[in-house]
């Protein structure tokens, strides 16, 4: 009879110790804000998965429009672009609803862009 008392309380201890981790573990995640679809009145648009990939259309400094897909990692207000021909770093910051981040097309020019969530 003792043994079962003392494998009844290992057992609870054991429930309510898991239970205890397992929450706290998920308390700690917070997704990240870029998760989602952001684009402008200009035709721009960049949606972020919670993968690390990303799929871009980007008008470019002559006004044509481009595709582009690869990968992304956050580092605080640094985000990097891994891409087809090239990476891209650039600060990013969402202020208001917007995202506002700076994007380098095929010929190096820079686009800042100012991006509505949707």
């Amino acid at each position: 009879m003792k043994n079962i008392k003392k494998f009844a309380l290992v057992v609870l201890f054991g429930t309510l110790f898991a239970a205890f981790f397992s929450a706290l573990c998920v308390s700690c995640y917070k997704p990240s804000p870029l998760y989602g679809a952001w684009s402008d009145n200009a035709g721009n648009k960049i949606s972020f998965a919670d993968d690390g990939s990303f799929s871009a259309t980007i008008r470019d400094t002559n006004g044509d429009t481009k595709n582009y897909s690869g990968n992304y990692t956050v580092i605080e207000n640094i985000i990097s672009f891994s891409k087809d021909d090239g990476s891209i770093n650039s600060e990013w910051d969402i202020r208001g609803g917007l995202l506002y981040l700076t994007w380098f097309d095929s010929y190096g020019a820079q686009i800042n862009l100012s991006l509505y969530h949707n």
